[in-house]
């Protein structure tokens, strides 16, 4: 896989912005992701040095639309902490 298809989007809420303070950002990344490759596609692709990536796996909810039922899509989020010496994200 290469970098642009790891990294999906960033996740932009109230707690993921109060960690960017810490910096500490947060990404949803492939389902077939592995934290040595969130890694090195957001050193790859923003130019930053990563300390430690945490990985946290979603199930899919269960949604009905009427009588009919199925399940959301199953996701993954990576929070990256960055060093100390290095740069900051420009997400906005």
């Amino acid at each position: 896989m290469e970098a642009r298809d790891i990294i999906k989007r960033p996740v932009i809420t109230e707690r993921s912005s109060e960690l960017m303070a810490e910096k500490k950002y947060t990404f949803e990344v492939d389902v077939r992701a592995n934290k040595t490759e969130v890694k090195d596609a957001i050193e790859e692709i923003f130019g930053v040095k990563v300390e430690k990536v945490n990985i946290m796996n979603y199930k899919g909810k269960f949604k009905r639309v009427g009588k009919f039922g199925g399940y959301t899509n199953k996701r993954r989020k990576a929070i990256v902490k960055l060093t100390a010496d290095s740069n900051e994200i420009e997400i906005f």
